[in-house]
């Protein structure tokens, strides 16, 4: 199934109910009968589908494949009857798809113009025959800003080539595969390199090596395959080596549910591992936020030398959007910190300094060194003393204090509110929709969605929360991984909302949850919560 939202005004979720629903088979219409709007309609194929009596006034049959032998002389062209009745009863204009159409089969004879037969057959169809629909499309604005449509994954590639990739190695897994495939094509041709790797602990592996050798690289994987990198991110943070590995998130553990969306990796990409490994941890809101945040965690991890797990999930990696073209100015490109002088024959590669970084040579250039594993000393030499390790456990782990202060949040709604949503990653975007709907019921909301997870900015969270009533927090997972991370890292009272259906939260789901759960003290306008702890979202 393929689901399609869109306005004149910036969309940021996949909306709460169906306007327009296509069945092609009676599958179709059993599945998501019940998203169906209250002024919502069904278009159902005539030969393949039967509606249940309750939604027979909100329906109409139509013979897709005879209308299409009938236009274009082939049955086969009924997807194209069933584009065009959408663009009739959507208002939407067939010229541009006419072309594309054109375009697509210009090295197949008369298919083309087949094919926009059937296309016209169907907008006819839908104007003369079907009943007028309440869901014309608005005019469009005119565009103050260059637009480009893109997925989240093609957003994570390009913000990847914009940080200076020039090397990837991943293995095919759902739902980074197309990852891999896309740089694959292009990362050559700006003097790069992108390989498919025999598993994922081989992918991580060769990313080290190149990083140690002085390259930007990068891996992307799902959780089965950041599971299988967990030593190797271990040895990323203990050696001190820049890599920024994605992991678009799945549903459920083992092999769950490949192409279905959810937020249960975070404890993994948090904590996973032996030994208190120390990496960064992101996450992006929606595909416009992919490209900044890939950004942002190459920088991440060219200038804290570390690795750094980037949080995407099934929805935001093959979700389709048009979004502002980057603005590429704005997003600064990091190097990582090398060294500079003389050396006179000596070389600390993990010196302690105040900040906790030290330059990082490359081989081939000024500056020896062993990059090991195992606990050294500031030269990279095998040492165990007590003293030694507690000092390079807490410069491995300083150096990432500057996130606390300078890493991104994103807030909407006023400073002051009865209810504040503190979330994470592509709820995001539902939760900004929830706030509107709030407002309309009387209850004023405000959002806050940090992008860097660890270390956790905790103190510009706790000032936030400040000037909140209550605070809501959604997540895609059963356990509500990110609300307990908050409660023991910061020791707000949040309420965890939690959904594991596979599917992403609507905006009507959020809103009802907050709206449902409090009421009015008095004629003041101040508002209580009704109650507070855990709820499930089905």
């Amino acid at each position: 199934m393929y689901q399609v939202r869109v306005g004149v005004d910036e969309v940021r979720s996949q909306g709460n109910a169906v306007d327009l629903l296509m069945c092609f088979n009676q599958e179709a219409f059993d599945l998501h009968h019940h998203e169906l709007a209250p002024d919502g309609h069904i278009v159902c194929d005539a030969e393949s589908v039967k509606v249940t009596p309750e939604f027979e006034s909100r329906s109409s049959e139509v013979a897709l494949g005879g209308l299409a032998q009938e236009a274009g002389g082939s049955r086969r062209g009924k997807n194209m009857v069933a584009v065009g009745l959408v663009c009739g009863l959507l208002g939407i204009d067939t010229h541009k798809i006419e072309q594309m159409i054109l375009k697509r089969y210009a090295h197949k004879g008369d298919v083309g113009e087949a094919n926009i037969r059937s296309l016209l057959a169907g907008a006819e169809h839908a104007r003369s025959v079907l009943p007028a629909g309440a869901h014309h499309l608005a005019p469009p604005k005119p565009e103050e800003t260059d637009r480009v449509l893109l997925s989240g994954n093609q957003a994570i590639c390009l913000g990847a080539l914009h940080a200076g990739l020039t090397y990837y190695a991943g293995y095919p897994i759902t739902p980074a595969s197309d990852i891999l495939e896309w740089l694959a094509g292009r990362l050559p041709r700006f003097g790069g390199a992108a390989i498919q790797t025999e598993d994922e602990i081989a992918a991580l592996a060769s990313v080290l090596g190149a990083s140690f050798a002085g390259k930007k690289a990068m891996t992307a994987t799902s959780g089965p395959g950041l599971s299988l990198m967990a030593e190797l991110v271990g040895l990323a943070g203990m050696a001190e080596i820049p890599a920024v590995i994605v992991d678009a998130q799945r549903s459920g553990p083992s092999t769950g549910m490949p192409t279905k969306t959810e937020q249960s990796d975070l404890n993994h990409a948090l904590y996973g591992g032996h030994g208190e490994a120390p990496r960064v941890v992101m996450a992006p809101t929606s595909v416009e936020d992919c490209f900044a945040v890939i950004v942002e965690a190459f920088g991440a991890a060219e200038r804290f030398q570390a690795p750094v797990i980037m949080l995407s999930d099934q929805s935001l990696s093959h979700r389709l959007e048009t979004v502002r073209r980057p603005d590429l100015s704005a997003l600064e490109v990091t190097e990582r910190l090398q060294p500079n002088g003389e050396l006179n024959g000596g070389y600390n590669r993990y010196e302690i300094l105040p900040g906790g970084v030290s330059p990082m040579a490359i081989p081939g250039g000024r500056g020896a060194y062993v990059s090991t594993g195992i606990e050294h000393d500031e030269a990279g030499n095998p040492h165990y003393e007590p003293e030694l390790h507690e000092a390079m456990m807490d410069k491995r782990f300083r150096k990432f204090e500057p996130l606390a202060s300078e890493s991104r949040i994103t807030f909407t709604g006023p400073g002051t509110a009865d209810v504040g949503i503190l979330g994470w990653g592509s709820t995001e975007g539902a939760a900004i929709e929830a706030a509107e709907l709030c407002l309309d019921r009387g209850v004023k909301v405000s959002t806050c969605y940090p992008r860097v997870l660890g270390p956790l900015p905790v103190e510009r969270l706790r000032s936030w929360a400040a000037g909140m009533g209550r605070i809501v927090v959604p997540e895609l997972n059963v356990t509500g991984q990110f609300a307990r991370l908050l409660r023991a890292d910061t020791g707000l009272e949040v309420e965890s909302v939690t959904k594991a259906t596979g599917l992403p939260f609507t905006a009507q789901q959020i809103a009802d949850y907050i709206t449902d759960r409090v009421r009015p003290l008095d004629d003041s306008g101040v508002w209580e919560s009704g109650i507070t702890g855990e709820a499930r979202v089905g």
